[in-house]
């Protein structure tokens, strides 16, 4: 018996025509071509995609799943991300809505839990915030890191649009932060981890990810859209003791919904903590969407920006709960000479939740 797993698109058909544009995409995401020329029994009896169920949702759309094959994908991330959505992605009456991860790409990523150990937060949710604006010099975001740490946060990272830029390299940026934010540490006596963006090819990304290390660095951030899976794969295993954090960079250029991207696929890859645009900020995520991402993420640690303010503290943890860091950037930078009081400030009222939600 062939080995499948499902994966559920949702299409936009009328009831006419839906079983045949089920078939299509079941064709076109295993063998790509007419069926009548295939000669090889196995092929279609092994290989070919089979519609397992189609679900009229009722709206002009229908949840159309599909088991495939496997043997299809072999042990390659990158591959199981084609044969999910490789071409019917260019069909724009289609989303791409859940799936089956396999147990290979099921990769140990320490999350929340781990996390927990290594900054000796027990219960409360995390803290955190991004190095801005990109075009300050190393110096000018070292002494940044260096103001929010003292306010107690618990992550500091960089902007995902830092990366090896002249004005800021890596291997000149990274030692300066890390001594900035250690030296902070030293001060308040709170483990505040900095989180260096890694960019590049694989190699180049394994080579910063050393640099890091090497600075006693053991978190770090990569966006897996710009990346590549297979990369990223190799990148999380080459470096099992980082906790890697999942940039949503790109995450909206595919009909992709991201409960299954970055809820389940990020995660799948090991990633220990999943970045995403929360609701009722900069961008258009719904509270469904957002409670769905991330208890698909879980155990990794849900971390929920974009645009977040600090009247907003208590809605979120609620709506969230624990398990998660709040990520304020722009309106924690609008501070200015206030931002570590204003840090300070922030890492209190996630405190102070944290007691009342445990009655301490």
């Amino acid at each position: 018996m062939t080995d499948r797993f499902t994966v559920t698109y949702h299409v936009r058909s009328d009831a006419a025509s839906i079983d045949a544009r089920a078939q299509a995409i079941a064709v076109e995401q295993s063998v790509e071509m007419p069926l009548a020329g295939i000669d090889e029994p196995a092929v279609l009896s092994d290989i070919v995609g089979k519609v397992e169920a189609i679900e009229d949702r009722g709206d002009g759309t229908f949840s159309v799943r599909i088991g495939l094959a496997l043997a299809t994908v072999g042990d390659d991330p990158g591959q199981f991300m084609n044969m999910l959505f490789g071409n019917t992605s260019l069909h724009e009456d289609v989303i791409l809505r859940d799936a089956v991860i396999p147990d290979r790409f099921q990769a140990s990523a320490g999350g929340t839990p781990e996390l927990r150990r290594r900054l000796a937060v027990a219960q409360r949710a995390f803290t955190g915030s991004a190095l801005k604006p990109q075009g300050l010099a190393p110096e000018r975001l070292a002494r940044l890191a260096e103001r929010f740490a003292l306010g107690g946060l618990d992550f500091i990272k960089d902007d995902h649009g830092l990366a090896d830029q002249a004005y800021s390299p890596f291997a000149t940026r990274v030692p300066m932060i890390a001594g900035a934010v250690a030296r902070a540490a030293r001060s308040t006596g709170h483990p505040t981890r900095y989180i260096p963006s890694l960019t590049g090819d694989l190699e180049q990304m394994r080579t910063r990810a050393k640099i890091a290390v090497d600075q006693g660095l053991d978190c770090m951030m990569v966006a897996p859209m710009i990346a590549g899976f297979s990369n990223v794969l190799a990148l999380t295993r080459a470096f099992p003791d980082v906790v890697f954090f999942a940039h949503p960079a790109m995450g909206g250029a595919a009909r992709i919904a991201p409960e299954l991207l970055i809820g389940k696929l990020f995660p799948a890859l090991g990633f220990g903590a999943v970045i995403f645009p929360t609701y009722g900020g900069r961008f258009g995520y719904s509270p469904a969407t957002c409670r769905e991402l991330a208890d698909n993420a879980r155990p990794a640690l849900a971390v929920p920006a974009g645009g977040i303010t600090l009247n907003r503290v208590r809605e979120l943890l609620d709506f969230y709960g624990p398990d998660t860091m709040l990520l304020i950037g722009g309106n924690l930078l609008l501070a200015r000479d206030r931002i570590t009081e204003e840090s300070a400030a922030f890492a209190a009222a996630v405190a102070r939740h944290g007691k009342d939600e445990h009655g301490q």
